[in-house]
């Protein structure tokens, strides 16, 4: 299984602030990155708007 920030993010910079691995990458939309992320759900709790999801 794979987070994913979809194109509904608002780059608010939640998720960036709340994840304990730095597994978030900043642009236009948020990205996370598969190798650091350990998949805690950390930023999908942290989301106000639901744009990370589980795949």
């Amino acid at each position: 299984m794979a987070y994913l920030i979809t194109d509904e993010c608002l780059a608010c910079g939640t998720c960036l602030e709340s994840c304990p691995y730095g597994a978030i990458l900043e642009g236009d939309i948020y990205r996370i990155d598969q190798e650091s992320c350990e998949k805690c759900g950390t930023c999908i709790n942290s989301c106000p708007i639901g744009a990370i999801i589980e795949e």
